[in-house]
């Protein structure tokens, strides 16, 4: 009896451990994946600033962060949707019609300034724009229960056949004065749209990271259950990340335009880097998961490394296959690293 007794006991001394080793075996892979994620940041940055010594000067970081304008303010709308629906890369949180959103909102945009419209009035109507196609997203996600995959698909599609008909598959060229203040510079020679894009990151961050509904986003999306039966609206917080999406959407046609001095129709090309930069930013961040903080970081990579093969006259096709391998990475690690936390 006694033995039997010890070896119960023994049991239960060796499963607490255990558990306590696995545990802290994750948090040494997820450190680790942290860690290996800022030395690859470094190492790309000492490797283009070793082939090309003024990569690292003002004028081209600047340029970088002027260049990544766009990508930033959709790959934070981005983000928002993914930490308020989860990361789940098939049922949780996406938004693919961001690219077509910008491309739409661009044109509504250029299109009014050429029929003679004001800034504002076009600015409004791109956020507008923009807002509403956020709106289709949340009915479609929350109220009709689609899977945001499919929805956005679609809605993406739609979206990309208006952005035919408003511009008849052309460019819509446009010039004012504020659009000549965005594409401008300004001090140290820096463009005008890395000011904005700074500027954008720290308001995001704050609302994010360090207000009560950024702390309702986090646990609508890790914990949706529990948030729901603490009292929270599940349906309308996943609805409003759709619209905040729809809304950097239509931000992003406005600097489109600035940076394009006019309309485009190739928005789609933007979909991949937004969605790459998006994932990328879960492992700048310290628990994996997604941060306003990160897609920044992960918006600055994706800049430089295709700023990096520009200068080295390496082919586009490159850039897009190590966007593509960087999507399979980061997938692939953070589905190991969550399956293994769920064990018991």
């Amino acid at each position: 009896m006694s033995a039997n007794a010890d070896s119960l006991g023994d049991g239960f001394n060796a499963r607490p451990s255990s558990h306590f080793a696995a545990r802290a075996g994750r948090n040494f892979a997820a450190a680790s994946l942290r860690a290996g994620s800022y030395l690859a940041f470094a190492a790309i940055l000492a490797f283009f600033a070793w082939h090309v010594p003024f990569f690292l000067s003002i004028g081209n970081v600047g340029g970088v962060l002027g260049q990544s304008a766009i990508l930033g303010v959709l790959a934070i709308g981005m983000t928002v949707v993914v930490i308020g629906g989860g990361s789940n890369v098939v049922t949780g949180g996406i938004d693919l019609s961001l690219a077509a959103n910008m491309g739409l909102s661009a044109a509504i945009y250029a299109t009014l300034i050429a029929a003679g419209f004001p800034d504002w009035t076009a600015a409004g109507g791109a956020l507008v724009t923009g807002v509403a196609i956020g709106l289709v997203n949340a009915v479609a996600v929350t109220r009709l229960h689609i899977v945001p995959l499919l929805a956005t698909l679609a809605v993406m599609n739609i979206v990309a056949g208006l952005e035919l008909v408003v511009t008849q598959n052309t460019v819509v060229p446009a010039s004012t004065d504020f659009l000549s203040l965005l594409s401008g510079y300004g001090p140290l020679s820096i463009p005008i749209l890395a000011f904005v894009l700074v500027a954008f990151t720290l308001v995001a961050i704050v609302i994010v990271q360090y207000t009560p509904l950024g702390l309702r986003l986090y646990a609508v999306g890790e914990f949706p259950e529990a948030a729901r039966a603490s009292g929270l609206s599940v349906d309308r917080v996943v609805a409003g990340t759709y619209v905040a999406s729809g809304l950097c959407g239509g931000i992003a046609g406005i600097l489109s335009v600035a940076y394009l001095s006019g309309s485009t129709t190739g928005s789609g090309d933007m979909l991949l880097p937004v969605v790459v930069t998006a994932l990328l930013g879960v492992v700048f961040s310290r628990r994996l998961v997604p941060t306003i903080g990160g897609a920044f970081l992960s918006t600055l990579f994706v800049g430089f490394l295709i700023n990096g093969f520009q200068l080295l006259n390496v082919s586009s096709y490159w850039v897009s296959g190590v966007q593509g391998v960087l999507i399979l990475a980061v997938v692939a690690a953070t589905s190991i690293l969550r399956r293994e936390g769920t064990r018991p």
